[in-house]
């Protein structure tokens, strides 16, 4: 079993991590956030998710490997390779090992069953795709790609609602980046008759179910592990940082729709302090995970995943 492997129930969970490290400030990427919260917790918030210093948000971009009822799942695709990335320089042009690591948790393209896009933005949906002879191809061949309704419809550049002219450069250079990761990571998908698109929810097997949880996006979604007694919610993009679990009203600079994105986020940490699921989250690095419980008007994490730090 590759060494980022845990199992919940009859469920394997591997991590493999495309990328890692710094990108802009804490605040500019949690900007509901105050310092004095970040300095108060630095003793567990850094050096994994932050540093003092300069105050820098880490954050890992990964996809998690699920094996459960014979078929092998992955959630989220991360950035992927030779991408035209305008809205984030970062990571234009990537050319990571990511398709190796895979390899090394056992895991082959042509082996993939099921790909789980939480949402469609560009670091859950670059991998969905390949370019190979100058056209945009599947990577996994044999997948069917689990697509968000209403995220497919909110991001694709030919739905004429998305027509009317962008108000100043900081959108216009958005939907650009938007339209571009859509013809690059969904199209293709579409075009060879992989795309399941779904609504509300969506059952994968008797272990794991799809859930709409909008907010950070129109159609952002949870993954729900439910296997013997065991419990695990992966929340994609609803916790970019283990701050938002202490204060869950602040939402990352990236959430569409603020106040339906914090009230989403305190529902399913509710959920998961009751029922004590593990919560995962897409970016986080150190253990990437962790269980937590009710503390007054926010939540407080009691312990992490036995994932290694990373």
């Amino acid at each position: 079993m590759p060494a980022d492997t845990i199992s919940l129930g009859d469920v394997t969970i591997t991590r493999v991590v495309e990328w890692s490290g710094p990108i802009r400030t804490a605040r500019f990427i949690i900007p509901d956030s105050d310092e004095e919260t970040w300095r108060d917790n630095r003793k567990w918030l850094a050096p994994d998710f932050w540093t003092p210093a300069d105050d820098a948000y880490h954050c890992h971009i990964q996809t998690w490997v699920l094996r459960s009822e014979g078929r092998t799942i992955l959630v989220d695709t991360g950035v992927g390779n030779d991408r035209e990335r305008p809205q984030i320089p970062q990571f234009a042009g990537l050319s990571t090992g990511y398709l190796a690591r895979l390899r090394e948790a056992g895991v082959a393209p042509e082996d993939v069953d099921v790909v789980v896009n939480t949402h469609i933005h560009y670091d859950h949906v670059g991998w969905n795709t390949q370019l190979r002879d100058a056209e945009w191809v599947p990577t996994f061949p044999n997948a069917t790609y689990l697509i968000p309704h209403a995220d497919n419809r909110y991001f694709d550049p030919d739905n004429p609602s998305r027509s009317r002219a962008p108000r100043d450069d900081h959108e216009r250079l958005r939907w650009k980046g938007s339209a571009l990761v859509f013809n690059d990571s969904i199209a293709p998908i579409h075009r060879t008759g992989q795309a399941l698109l779904w609504e509300d929810a969506h059952r994968i097997d008797g272990n794991l179910l799809l859930e709409a949880a909008p907010g950070h996006t129109p159609g952002s979604s949870v993954l729900t592990l439910r296997s013997g007694t065991d419990r695990a919610v992966f929340v994609g993009d609803m916790l970019h940082s283990p701050v938002q679990v202490l204060e869950p009203g602040w939402n990352s600079c990236f959430c569409d729709d603020l106040r339906l994105a914090a009230r989403t986020r305190r529902a399913y940490l509710s959920r998961a302090a009751e029922t004590r699921e593990l919560v995962i989250p897409a970016h986080w690095p150190g253990h990437g995970a962790a269980e937590v419980r009710e503390n007054g008007d926010g939540f407080d994490i009691t312990a992490w995943a036995a994932f290694p730090r990373g």
